[in-house]
């Protein structure tokens, strides 16, 4: 077969599905009105591929896309677009992260096109933690963008086939665009009208951080309702099983934006077996996040714990009746 037969198959040099953007199987489960579920690989200090693909095997089983994160934390681990290319050639559908802190706009436009001509199809753009937050604080920062720049600049892309220089693009890139959210930062007032800016700039959906107030959470909802959002943008919920009331506490003070209630930690502390209990309150929020107005999922981070966002998920039941194993999107 030809080289020319081969890309018509391609996803990257077909047209998407009408109505669509991409040709992602998280955008065909989210506007067919399902309940979607993503989740977060760690990557691997390793250049080894097997690596990878023993941490995506078990988010595999539940995850419509797998998260690749781009050095979160400003630390180095194995690269976002290298990840995605691996899940991706292996026929996992992926969320390719873009973190605006290392790379200057030369270089993620570059990187945009690379990741859609090997088959991404989804993008979340990150402005990214700043490089004193990581292991190496004297590395040099770019922020040459922030979330909401990239998002126009790769919407621009997309869907006017041109780089920021104007230049034509030969073949846009079909892409689902992605941004983050933190409805637990105060001014909690203002995190809607945040949202509501990444909206405007491309966002067609939405990872939230961390959830576990859920009145706060709640709060949150109802002012995207008010304001229409939630009908212009899927928003899935951040969750993650709590491995301790130690781990909990450290949580609340020190990672920004991420409110711990008291009852829980007190719950944790009770409990004969913490990361059990920790794993039972995160089915517990789930179930009740999908209870909520404007919610179309959740994204499940387990940081080094891959196995039980498998177990997490399956005793939830939010993906009863449907299976999202692995598929090439």
């Amino acid at each position: 077969m030809s080289l020319s037969k081969d890309l018509k198959n391609f996803p990257a040099y077909a047209p998407p599905p009408e109505g669509h953007v991409s040709h992602s199987r998280l955008e065909r489960v989210l506007r067919a009105g399902k309940f979607a579920v993503t989740s977060e690989l760690n990557p691997p200090d390793s250049a080894d591929p097997a690596d990878v693909f023993e941490a995506a095997r078990p988010l595999a089983e539940i995850a419509d896309a797998i998260n690749a994160t781009d050095a979160s934390g400003a630390n180095c681990h194995m690269s976002s677009i290298g990840i995605s290319a691996l899940l991706t050639r292996a026929g996992y559908s992926t969320v390719y992260q873009i973190s605006c802190r290392d790379r200057n706009r030369i270089a993620i436009q570059g990187d945009v096109l690379g990741a859609a001509a090997m088959g991404v199809s989804n993008v979340l753009c990150l402005t990214g933690d700043g490089v004193g937050a990581g292991d190496q604080p004297g590395a040099k920062p770019v922020f040459d963008f922030d979330s909401v720049s990239l998002l126009r600049t790769i919407r621009t892309m997309r869907d006017e086939g041109v780089f920021l220089s104007g230049r034509k693009i030969t073949r846009p890139p079909h892409l689902f665009l992605g941004a983050a959210e933190n409805p637990c930062i105060p001014p909690y007032e203002w995190r809607p009208e945040r949202l509501a800016k990444k909206v405007e700039a491309g966002a067609e959906f939405i990872q939230t951080n961390y959830i576990y107030d859920l009145p706060l959470f709640e709060r949150f909802m109802a002012r995207v309702r008010d304001l229409g959002l939630d009908k212009k943008v899927f928003i899935l919920a951040g969750v993650g099983p709590l491995a301790s009331a130690r781990a909990a506490r450290w949580m609340r003070s020190n990672v920004p934006g991420i409110h711990v209630p008291d009852a829980l930690i007190d719950r944790l502390e009770k409990a004969p077996d913490q990361g059990a209990e920790g794993k039972r309150i995160c089915v517990e929020i789930i179930q009740q996040i999908r209870e909520i107005a404007g919610v179309s999922g959740v994204h499940v981070m387990a940081y080094r714990r891959e196995h039980l966002v498998s177990e997490i998920i399956a005793e939830s039941g939010v993906l009863a009746g449907r299976s999202p194993r692995r598929t090439r999107s």
